[in-house]
């Protein structure tokens, strides 16, 4: 039965199906292998024990009267400590929110536990969301799989590492700058970051609102395609024969190669040689919008962040981990005028690049240029931190200022992942080009 927390949940709703895997077998050797972890407490900040063998044992019924609510249907999960669930502390990693308890579940979460998916609980995250390397000295942070002195990456932190370290079959997250896909490459999964506007963010605690997305962190492409269908209550991709014969991908240079590590830059030409030699034709694009919008970066992301955090933030500052306070408090001096001249400006930026990858399947980079930075030294040297934690997060950010859709896979080198960005709402389309991406990487 310990094979089953290494499955990818397809294959462990395959096997349900089968009737080869009881779900209540299931997420009892899920919920032991929680509590028997060393990290426990470090990756969940709370197991909901009696909710997920609630929902087991419904699954088990249904799947014993031949009336399976579909593939997942049984699979335990975990879930971001910024989706609300009902009863349940919500805090998003940070005090100001300690004793935070909604009244009901986050939609997500609701179309998940209609599509017969057991929550196994609440997992740790970067502080309100807002940094990219997983250190959270105010609640905890999370283990990385290949580095025991590492963080984990962020925000989704907890996500990743209960997923990496075989305590659930996915994690939900959030992507606002990279949030989903940095833990998913610093951590040899698959993450997908989904188009803004596209999954429901209702009962989700917010950091950008204009930025904020919802996406899987999971073993496999397929798991990823699966659990958008679920949140979204939709059909997944069907993945069918996906090849690369003849896709095109722009491998992207402007800014996303800079100070770039030896590590993550030999694993991603390692990386487009096999697609390569699968058939795929890769062709280097320069991109100057893309140099043109990261400076915006401060003005929309922090702007918006502090818009909407200031009051709670101002009533408690002592509270918080002080650079996450300096960075909310960057917002403070964005004036509305440079706000909405920000957005003009890349609304434009957004339609050259359109224009640009027009003819790709998609356009390809690093995920991150760097490896998972060591966490003690991130708490005593202030360069450092400042150095890893905006490059940690600025070719994810590619994604999220050009408004796409956009996926990592592992490349087999340890946390080092390859990025995918797709065009807005395609991403089903993604999904099959990361699907033949996978099985030339594997």
């Amino acid at each position: 039965m310990q094979d089953w927390l290494k499955m990818t949940a397809g294959d462990l709703g395959r096997g349900i199906g089968r009737g080869e895997i009881d779900p209540q077998a299931l997420t009892e050797t899920y919920l032991a292998a929680i509590n028997a972890h060393p990290a426990r407490d470090r990756i969940y900040s709370a197991v909901t024990e009696g909710r997920a063998r609630a929902e087991a044992e419904a699954a088990a019924e249904r799947a014993a009267a031949g009336q399976r609510l579909g593939l997942l249907d049984g699979v335990p999960v975990s879930w971001k400590d910024l989706f609300d669930s009902a009863g349940v502390a919500t805090e998003a990693g940070s005090a100001l929110l300690a004793g935070r308890v909604p009244e009901r579940d986050a939609e997500v979460l609701r179309n998940a536990t209609a599509a017969g998916l057991v929550c196994l609980g609440k997992t740790h995250m970067s502080e309100l969301a807002f940094s990219g390397l997983g250190l959270n000295p105010v609640t905890a942070t999370p283990p990385c799989v290949n580095d025991a002195g590492a963080v984990p990456g962020g925000s989704s932190s907890g996500a990743a590492a209960s997923v990496a370290f075989d305590l659930a079959a996915c994690g939900i997250g959030s992507d606002t700058g990279g949030s989903v896909r940095i833990p998913s490459a610093w951590n040899d999964l698959v993450g997908l970051k989904t188009t803004a506007g596209r999954v429901s963010l209702e009962g989700v605690v917010p950091l950008c609102a204009k930025f904020d997305t919802v996406g899987p962190l999971a073993r496999s492409v397929e798991d990823a395609a699966l659990m958008l269908a679920a949140l979204e209550g939709g059909k997944p991709a069907d993945l069918r024969g996906a090849r690369l014969d003849g896709l095109r991908f722009a491998a992207l240079q402007t800014v996303v190669l800079d100070d770039i590590r030896p590590e993550p830059g030999a694993a991603y030409e390692a990386a487009i040689a096999r697609l390569r030699e699968a058939g795929a034709v890769v062709e280097e694009i320069d991109a100057p919008e893309v140099a043109q919008a990261m400076p915006l970066s401060a003005a929309l992301f922090t702007g918006e962040a502090y818009g909407i955090w200031r009051d709670v933030i101002e009533a408690a500052p002592e509270r918080m981990f002080a650079p996450i306070l300096e960075r909310f408090r960057g917002g403070k001096e964005v004036s509305s005028a440079d706000y909405v001249a920000g957005w003009r400006m890349l609304d434009g930026l957004r339609r050259d690049w359109a224009a640009r990858v027009a003819g790709y399947d998609a356009v390809i980079m690093p995920s991150a240029p760097n490896l998972p930075p060591n966490a003690e030294r991130l708490m005593s040297d202030e360069a450092y931190y400042v150095t890893e934690n905006l490059l940690t997060l600025r070719n994810t950010r590619v994604g999220n200022l050009m408004g796409l859709c956009a996926v990592t896979l592992p490349t087999g080198q340890p946390s080092c992942g390859i990025m995918f960005c797709g065009k807005p709402f395609q991403e089903e389309r993604l999904l099959r080009v990361a699907k033949a991406a996978e099985d030339a990487l594997a």
